[in-house]
């Protein structure tokens, strides 16, 4: 891909920003306040580091056209106090009503998952909104049965002599695996809990970092949703049913090209919890 990158110097101050924040070392400067220069454009990932940190405006990139570039009113940012409230009020909140989730807050929480950063700057994630009842029940239906599937394997008496002895915490996930598939046969479903909608989030197969890049994306939205006072959760049960089929069925249920990473499960509170509480004292190491 070729990019177009210049520096206007007649507008230019020199301050040497753009040298310092890009990640492809593609700005030089010789020496402080000294001309800038550039070399091994080619190499650029178009992150738009350099045109975000230019107070004049003077680097233009092919890539960000000035109707792509946008003034941060820092007024209007979160204060610290804010956002960590914000962090200890969000909850995994399974309690929905059946009122759908509005289509344009869905897609201001899209459109704060695709805002997260990815490996590389290569934005490669991609997501599918599931609010079609029928397509979220086949979602729900198809984990139950990759846990069945799992279950009887586990409880089949070839098979469990050696599995115990070379895997034996699964036995532990038994009790689990039989509720959630007792339950759904009764119509309860404890994967989604009644959600009117899930994001899935994907990249493509062979991409090296796609699971860390969806999991980035789904705190971006996860935060989004939780301010505007949308339940969610993640869809962990989901996601571990995707991990071991092998034959990508719920991907190509839904035309999915890519590997399904991470899911949020959303809908309209039942209700609001008052309280926040404490976790466990913090487990860190400074060195």
């Amino acid at each position: 891909m070729e990019v177009m990158l210049s520096v206007r110097a007649e507008s230019g101050i020199r301050c040497g920003k753009c040298v310092r924040v890009c990640p492809s070392k593609i700005f030089t400067q010789p020496a402080s306040g000294g001309e800038i220069g550039l070399q091994g454009i080619g190499s650029c990932i178009v992150c738009g580091h350099c045109v975000a940190v230019c107070p004049t405006g003077s680097v233009e990139h092919g890539d960000f056209p000035p109707q792509k570039v946008h003034p941060v009113d820092r007024e209007l940012l979160p204060s610290p106090e804010q956002v960590m409230l914000l962090c200890k009020a969000r909850r995994s909140n399974r309690a929905f009503t059946a009122k759908p989730v509005p289509e344009e807050t869905l897609d201001r929480i899209l459109e704060a998952a695709h805002r997260a950063p990815t490996a590389s700057n290569l934005q490669r994630v991609a997501f599918t909104l599931v609010t079609d009842p029928e397509k979220l029940h086949a979602i729900s239906a198809f984990t139950v049965g990759v846990f069945a599937s799992i279950l009887r394997k586990l409880e089949n008496p070839l098979l469990k002599p050696v599995l115990k002895r070379i895997a034996p915490q699964l036995y532990g996930y038994v009790p689990h695996f039989k509720r959630l598939i007792s339950e759904f046969d009764k119509g309860n479903d404890l994967i989604l809990r009644g959600a009117t909608a899930v994001i899935l989030i994907h990249t493509p197969s062979e991409s090296r970092f796609g699971c860390q890049d969806a999991n980035l994306a789904y705190q971006n939205g996860s935060l989004m949703a939780e301010s505007l006072g949308v339940a969610q959760f993640y869809t962990g049960f989901v996601c571990s049913a995707v991990e071991q089929d092998r034959n990508r069925r719920l991907a190509k249920m839904l035309g999915i090209s890519g590997k399904i990473r991470a899911g949020m499960a959303l809908g309209i509170p039942a209700f609001r919890y008052p309280n926040y509480i404490d976790r466990k004292d913090i487990n860190v190491t400074k060195l």
